[in-house]
């Protein structure tokens, strides 16, 4: 049985085209965990989840009304972004930050916490890629939105928002492409990560599906109050719209990927 806890869908009209992810949209920890030996400040940190990025996801949903899926939980607990074999799945050090009930952490514990929310997490995008798919009679545009810090280790990162991606260019340059139109917005292309992941979100649910995706990363304080959630909701909404058009994204293709 799934853990409700670990997910909350956004339920929409499955036939718009578009579906919505947001890997880290909140940074809740079940009460059994306690704080994981962490300050609660920490959670109100971006080591913690993606700032803005759950008010984002629930504005351009209601926008597009179209379905979302995001996940509940921390990424200090685990992480839904990153593959069940990947060894930062489950962090014990971020940012700087030690995370004391992550090491050492048994076998049958990151078992456990696979289980409960990574796995429940992952099933969700399955159902709503799946519901989506049915409804239109094809393939859903899947875009991700994340956030990222704008400092990071002493540098200044320069970049407004960047777009993640791997092989699959269907939806990345369009998107990259628009948003370079936006006076102002300094556009990073895998900036400030590489979007070439091994089982992360979008290579499990879309590279290795032929289905057309991208990352949208939004630096964290241009989203960090509803004033800046608006504006980047306006500026984002034509732009979802103007890629969901076009045909070649809602075919099933399959691409090279770089990892």
């Amino acid at each position: 049985m799934p853990n409700v806890n670990a997910f909350e869908i956004i339920d929409g009209k499955y036939d718009t085209g578009i579906v919505l992810l947001g890997d880290h949209a909140m940074a809740h920890v079940p009460e059994k965990y306690g704080e994981l030996g962490l300050d609660a400040s920490v959670f109100h940190r971006h080591i913690a989840y993606d700032i803005g990025i759950e008010k984002l996801t629930r504005a351009l949903a209601a926008r597009l009304q179209c379905p979302a899926v995001m996940s509940t939980f921390s990424r200090l607990l685990i992480d839904p972004n990153r593959g069940e074999d990947d060894p930062t799945l489950i962090m014990k050090i971020s940012d700087g930050q030690i995370i004391p009930a992550n090491h050492p952490l048994t076998a049958a514990e990151r078992q456990s916490r696979i289980d409960l929310f990574h796995r429940p997490y992952h099933d969700a995008i399955d159902g709503v890629i799946a519901r989506a798919t049915a409804a239109a009679g094809k393939p859903p545009l899947v875009l991700s939105l994340h956030s990222f810090t704008p400092d990071w280790k002493g540098f200044r990162r320069p970049w407004h928002a960047g777009v993640l991606w791997d092989g699959d260019p269907r939806a990345v340059r369009p998107l990259i492409a628009a948003l370079s139109t936006l006076e102002g917005v300094v556009v990073g292309e895998n900036e400030p990560y590489t979007g070439a992941l091994k089982g992360d979100t979008m290579n499990r649910h879309c590279m290795t599906e032929g289905i057309a995706h991208a990352l949208l990363e939004v630096r964290q304080d241009l989203i960090a109050d509803d004033r800046g959630v608006k504006r980047w909701a306006d500026l984002i909404e034509p732009i979802f719209a103007t890629l969901n058009a076009e045909e070649s994204v809602h075919e099933i293709r399959h691409f090279p990927s770089r990892v």
